[in-house]
């Protein structure tokens, strides 16, 4: 029955529905730690226990990651290809990992005003929330899937232009050891901007290449 589902699928144009399972649990995960982040720096969360509450969700993270590399070993034909999906896959996982480095990071600066990272933190739930729907429209809706890579693509680079105020911003005043833990965690969230928009861009690849 599973084969004969995976047939109906390709016909039909839609995408291995294992696969996309496997990617919206990826991405999932990812919104499960950016939510984390943000519980964590508004103090509805301790950062000791944020750190250790991560490692549950990189662990959910890396399993949906694993279960997508053995669906697409066992897969004859794919939608997109091959490696626009692992590249994609791979960025997610980027994320994810950026992410949780942001929450290991903050538990070990303790950088007192925290609350200056949520606007960037808010903007990495609206990006991760584009590539879910990019990944929906994958499976159901090819049609929309270049609007889709477009919007998170761009919330990449609006978490890029964040990233150079807040480095303007730092480096406008005195240096110090509290400025410069500002900035190496400023740094985790332009790589998690950089991740999105690499995610964005395997699925726009993906989409032409079809």
């Amino acid at each position: 029955m599973k084969r004969l589902r995976r047939v109906r699928d390709l016909m039909a144009g839609r995408m291995d529905s294992a696969l996309a399972e496997a990617l919206i649990g990826q991405l999932e995960a990812t919104k499960q730690g950016a939510w984390l982040a943000i519980a964590m720096i508004g103090g509805d969360t301790g950062r000791t226990d944020a750190h250790e509450r991560m490692r549950a969700i990189e662990h959910r993270g890396d399993t949906e990651r694993a279960r997508l590399v053995e669906e697409l070993s066992g897969s004859l034909v794919t939608p997109i290809d091959r490696e626009d999906l692992f590249r994609l896959s791979r960025s997610i996982d980027d994320v994810l990992d950026s992410l949780r480095d942001f929450v290991r990071e903050s538990h070990l600066y303790r950088v007192h005003d925290q609350q200056r990272f949520a606007p960037m933190l808010d903007q990495v739930i609206v990006g991760i929330e584009a590539l879910e729907a990019a990944v929906h429209d994958l499976a159901s809706r090819p049609s929309a899937i270049a609007h889709d890579a477009l919007e998170a693509k761009k919330i990449g680079g609006t978490i890029r232009r964040m990233y150079q105020y807040e480095i303007a911003r730092i480096f406008s005043g005195p240096i110090s050891a509290e400025t410069m833990k500002e900035r190496e965690l400023v740094r985790r969230l332009e790589i998690v901007g950089m991740a999105i928009s690499e995610a964005a861009d395997a699925i726009a690849d993906g989409a032409m290449k079809r």
